[in-house]
């Protein structure tokens, strides 16, 4: 499959991901959707060139303290093209029960969360979002989510290219490698 291709695919996958219900269609020429809790449109256009963390989150997980790391990168690399993007996400121990307003408070206060959150999804099992679907596809078990905090890196070509489990905290030298190096 050639990358244009490839970088169309999954931009409709982070399309849907981020429209109010996985279920809506979206026309491919669409190049506005709705990632944010607050409703704000953000248009593909801005995706487009950039390097995406996608991590599922959860509010009252063993590894919330992460938000605190992922901001810290989100403001270190974002000048240079870099994204993170939350998805919350109750599919491990129901440890993100809020709704979308409480969740977007939690993250803003105690973590001064500014990076896009999206809407709550499930990513694991026959319901899990369609872009988590295509990252077990391309990594197989080994890189699906078993937890909270699961982190897809996706390069500027809009390819998945690594996973880092849960454990691996922002400040991980590893990730932070991998991070710069699809800054290039």
């Amino acid at each position: 499959m050639n990358n244009r291709i490839y970088f169309r695919l999954l931009l409709g996958v982070i399309m849907a991901l981020f429209s109010k219900t996985a279920h809506t269609k979206m026309p491919t020429n669409s190049f506005v959707f709705q990632p944010l809790l607050t409703g704000k449109p953000i248009s593909l256009d801005d995706l487009k060139g950039k390097v995406i963390l996608i991590v599922n989150t959860a509010s009252k997980c063993g590894f919330t303290g992460q938000y605190d790391g992922l901001e810290k990168l989100f403001q270190n690399f974002r000048s240079q093209g870099f994204m993170v993007i939350g998805v919350p996400s109750n599919d491990f121990g129901s440890q993100e029960p809020g709704t979308s307003e409480e969740i977007s408070t939690f993250c803003k206060r105690n973590y001064g969360v500014t990076f896009p959150i999206t809407m709550k999804y499930n990513v694991k099992g026959k319901d899990a979002h369609p872009f988590y679907k295509l990252a077990r596809s391309r990594f197989g078990l080994a890189g699906a989510p078993k937890w909270n905090f699961h982190k897809y890196l996706i390069s500027r070509k809009g390819e998945l290219v690594n996973f880092f489990h849960s454990t691996t905290k922002p400040s991980s030298s590893r990730l932070i490698k991998a991070i710069e190096a699809e800054l290039k």
